[in-house]
């Protein structure tokens, strides 16, 4: 009996050693696997990464290190629905890893789902909230998801960690300016340009940014420090239009013809040089200028699909020359393309009208309108709510008219043409009511009022 239990003893002991060699051994050749997918991850041979990391997973499906590697693998080669799983099985197997969290938020980035990504991005900070890197991609996604106002708190927890992260100033002013905080987004964007003063993409937002600000001179010497990076067409255009706002006109000429020539194939050079000598001429009814921008759109009108813009322009161009018959035609075709130049149907507005065409240039008015804000004040200025409800009135349009002029006639409720003419269009188009009170309102304004005391007579 003693050397049965004897016997029994040694064979339980060797099993117990067969059993632990082979659990050493599979963690042996686990951990082998990890590293030659790191070595092919390093060589970017993602192919190998992760048959390797497959490999791996096979020896230990609990191993959450296994499937953060072969995820990261499938990011890296695209296949981003094989990586969001895999790192999904990685999160619950470890819902304390930092790492899993950023890289689930990485995978949802690529796959633009920036709500989903801010989810884990916001996961992995709540983990640790020390990392610069993951609190920029958190303010980040939250931008893209449209929500600026959410990504303030990360990106400003992410400078004060890092003060020299650019492009964390630079989203910063994104988000800053979207919210309207101008003067704190010029901070933000100028820090990032003096950190990082390659940083094209922030250097492009602030020059921006001057310009709705209408900082001609800091615009200018962004833009010029932007083309001095590299010799682009967009820069060059951007620039010379610059120049030309700046009342520079000269060296917006130069700049953009050199452009033209540096970039023969580019349509957008030549319809900025058309912009520049357009504006020149109407500015000076200068004959030559005229002439010059003609022949810079004429070269845009070359390429196969001419622009919205570039037609717009050589209509106008047209049109001041007293071609007004083919300059219609130009500009109709300019606002039939897409995306519209918006003056297209301001010029073609112009032309329509002195054609006699006149339901043509009311349309042309209200499509302008239309596609600016509605108070826009340059939109007010450039095509009066009055002038369109002159022009559809003319056409016996007036419920169109009653529209328009009521919209010209809140923003000066005391002008008494306006309320005559907004008399007129009501009763044309049968509402006493509105015909009365604004016949009613004028007199108030100006007693002895012919016109109006005609219309009193009429509208009882």
């Amino acid at each position: 009996m003693k050397r049965f239990l004897i016997g029994l003893f040694v064979v339980a002991a060797g099993f117990a050693a067969v059993a632990g060699y082979s659990a050493a051994s599979q963690e042996r050749e686990y951990r082998k696997l990890i590293a030659v997918g790191d070595a092919a991850l390093g060589r970017d041979d993602t192919y190998v990464a992760v048959e390797a990391f497959s490999g791996a997973i096979a020896l230990n499906r609990d191993a959450m290190l296994a499937y953060l590697k072969r995820g990261q693998a499938y990011h890296r080669r695209g296949e981003l629905q094989n990586a969001r799983r895999d790192l999904r099985m990685a999160a619950s197997l470890d819902p304390a890893s930092v790492r899993v969290f950023e890289a689930l938020g990485d995978v949802t980035y690529a796959l633009r789902e920036y709500e989903r990504a801010a989810d884990g991005y916001a996961h992995s900070v709540r983990l640790d909230d020390t990392s610069a890197r993951v609190l920029y991609k958190l303010g980040l996604a939250h931008y893209h998801a449209g929500r600026p106002a959410a990504a303030l708190q990360p990106l400003t927890r992410a400078v004060s960690l890092d003060p020299r992260y650019a492009e964390a100033h630079y989203v910063l002013g994104l988000a800053l300016r979207d919210l309207g905080r101008a003067s704190e987004a010029l901070g933000a964007l100028r820090q990032a340009v003096s950190i990082a003063p390659a940083l094209t993409e922030a250097r492009a937002e602030l020059a921006a940014l001057y310009g709705v600000l209408g900082r001609s001179r800091d615009q200018v010497e962004q833009l010029e420090a932007l083309a001095a990076l590299g010799p682009r067409p967009e820069r060059a255009v951007a620039l010379g239009l610059a120049y030309a706002r700046a009342g520079r006109t000269n060296q917006a000429v130069l700049t953009l013809g050199s452009a033209a020539e540096r970039f023969p194939e580019t349509q957008q050079v030549y319809v900025a040089l058309g912009r520049v000598w357009l504006e020149s001429a109407e500015a000076r009814g200068d004959r030559i200028a005229l002439s010059k921008a003609m022949e810079a759109l004429e070269g845009a009108l070359t390429a196969a699909d001419p622009s919205s813009e570039a037609l717009a322009l050589f209509g106008r161009a047209l049109a001041l020359s007293g071609d007004a018959e083919t300059a219609e035609q130009t500009l109709l075709d300019a606002c039939a393309r897409s995306p519209v130049e918006p003056l297209a149907f301001l010029y073609l507005a112009d032309v329509s009208e002195r054609l006699g065409h006149v339901d043509r240039a009311g349309d042309a008015l209200g499509s302008y309108r239309a596609l600016l804000a509605p108070d826009d004040p340059v939109a007010e200025r450039l095509a009066p709510s009055a002038k369109i409800g002159d022009l559809a009135l003319r056409s016996g349009d007036a419920p169109t008219a009653v529209r328009w002029y009521r919209r010209a006639s809140d923003a000066a409720p005391n002008d008494v043409h306006l309320l005559t003419r907004l008399a007129e269009a009501a009763w044309g188009a049968g509402d006493q009511d509105l015909a009365r009170r604004s016949v009613a309102r004028g007199l108030e304004v100006a007693p002895g009022d012919r016109t109006l005391r005609l219309l009193q007579q009429k509208v009882r």
